[in-house]
């Protein structure tokens, strides 16, 4: 009794001398003996038990607490603030499905299974299984039947949930490299690296990719890209059987459109120009700016033609060097094959000023391209300018790159080896495009080579030297080679 006394007498000398003090013991007190059993078993509702994938149950896990603890806190106060809820998805998007989850996120790679802890304030709509075949193609057929689905499964009872194997407080991404990437360049940028770089750029590294479909030479031939992005290693989806655990995936990755990134729908307004500047790092690239002729007239600007050696060929390359050195380029010829070492050929390409190519793959090579650069794009016959802005001109205007467009006449194309004048190949090439990409692509894209006229090309080339003459940006395509 006489301590107790004591300390009971201490602390009513305190309240007489410090006020502020005394409030902050009593409040310690307080909530002390307000943190009952009652609240605190209510509050780990959402744990889960850990099972296993046969429904086998053991004791709570510490980690498994700690991540089901603050998730569903968190999302307890959904109602009330901005937080996310637990399950988003967006199945309108023309391009790709993508789900978010923000709960206690198990992933199964190998069965293809995501398991999450519902909300309880979800309704029965959105409280359903889901599923996703999470690639950036969903609107082609063909391309999509051959990606895996992956199945989203809300865990309604604790004996559901399968035992976690490896934990991780980091977001995951799962995604397909999908059919067509690892075929061509343009494939592999619009299909897989774009919009991975949409998607997970705004982890800034702490995030790890979860690959269905995933090939270990496509891995390693973009290996310094997925460093920049995620400062993990790369998990292969379809052979995993460990069961990871994760506070929040993304299933699907974000796409708006082929080559290209709208600032306004990407979190902190990355752009194309974001992600030139993560290619250049990433490879090392030391130009970041082209030749201004504006201020240096002694040094020749460089100029690049990708060749191609199967279709869309230029085969009168010959000639347009030529023409580019009269007009004082320095001009090289490289063709851009799928086997190249992408960081050699990124560092070539970075090294020119101006690149030239007929409309193909080979024209992704301008993300390695400095600021300020020209990209010269000549267009085949068949209507391909739509095609042919959006795939590359419209990348090449958002990275702050100098954009010309140039359409070749009738002259200017074998197909009048093949096909006479009055032919629907010439007069009605809508005709072709009605029937699908198949019959466009076999006359327009497989069949035809091109033959510059060089005196109508000049004016191109000499447009590009203007282009590289202005002191600032010039942002706006040309397009003015295509109104004839």
């Amino acid at each position: 009794m006489g301590y107790q006394f004591k300390w009971a007498r201490s602390v009513g000398e305190i309240i007489s001398t410090s006020p502020l003090t005394a409030f902050f013991l009593v409040s310690l007190v307080y909530f002390y003996f307000s943190a009952s059993p009652v609240s605190i078993s209510g509050h780990h509702k959402s744990v889960f038990l850990a099972g296993g994938l046969n429904g086998q149950t053991s004791g709570v896990q510490g980690d498994d607490r700690i991540i089901s603890e603050n998730i569903g806190e968190e999302h307890m106060k959904n109602k009330s603030s901005k937080v996310p809820p637990v399950l988003s998805c967006n199945f309108e998007d023309y391009r790709s499905d993508v789900c978010e989850i923000y709960s206690n996120v198990r992933i199964h790679g190998n069965s293809s299974s995501i398991f999450f802890t519902p909300d309880q304030t979800m309704d029965l709509e959105e409280n359903k299984t889901r599923t996703i075949k999470p690639y950036t193609r969903k609107y082609d057929n063909y391309a999509i039947a051959n990606v895996r689905t992956v199945t989203i499964n809300p865990l309604h009872t604790s004996t559901e949930a399968p035992k976690c194997n490896k934990y991780h407080y980091i977001t995951a991404i799962v995604f397909s490299k999908g059919t067509y990437s690892g075929k061509n360049f343009f494939h592999d940028f619009s299909d897989v690296l774009v919009p991975l770089f949409i998607t997970a750029r705004q982890f800034e590294g702490e995030v790890q990719i979860l690959m269905a479909d995933l090939q270990p030479v496509w891995i390693e031939k973009y290996r310094k890209y997925f460093n920049q992005i995620s400062n993990y290693e790369i998990i292969d989806f379809n052979k995993e059987n460990q069961v990871h655990c994760y506070p929040r995936a993304i299933v699907g990755l974000y796409s708006h459109g082929d080559f290209t990134v709208d600032p306004l729908r990407t979190p902190n307004n990355y752009s194309m120009v974001d992600f030139a500047k993560l290619m250049r790092r990433a490879y090392s690239l030391e130009r970041d700016f082209a030749i201004n002729l504006a201020e240096d007239s002694r040094t020749k600007p460089r100029l690049l033609i990708i060749a191609r050696n199967q279709t869309r060929k230029l085969i009168n390359v010959a000639k347009v060097v030529t023409l580019g050195e009269e007009l004082g380029f320095e001009v090289a010829v490289n063709e851009s094959s799928f086997r190249t070492n992408v960081g050699e050929f990124a560092r070539m390409v970075n090294s020119f000023d101006v690149i030239l190519g007929v409309h193909g793959a080979g024209l992704s090579n301008e993300v390695f391209l400095p600021t300020n650069a020209v990209v010269i794009q000549i267009i085949p016959l068949g209507n391909l300018h739509w095609i042919s802005f959006n795939y590359f001109g419209l990348g090449a205007t958002n990275m702050k790159l100098k954009y010309v467009q140039y359409c070749i006449s009738e002259e200017e194309s074998t197909l009048t080896d093949l096909y006479r004048r009055d032919h629907a190949v010439f007069r009605d090439p809508g005709s072709f495009h009605s029937q699908g990409w198949g019959a466009m692509s076999k006359i327009y894209l497989d069949q035809q080579n091109v033959k510059l006229n060089v005196t109508r090309f000049k004016p191109v080339l000499t447009r590009a030297l203007e282009l590289l003459g202005y002191k600032n940006y010039v942002t706006w395509p040309d397009l003015s080679f295509c109104d004839n």
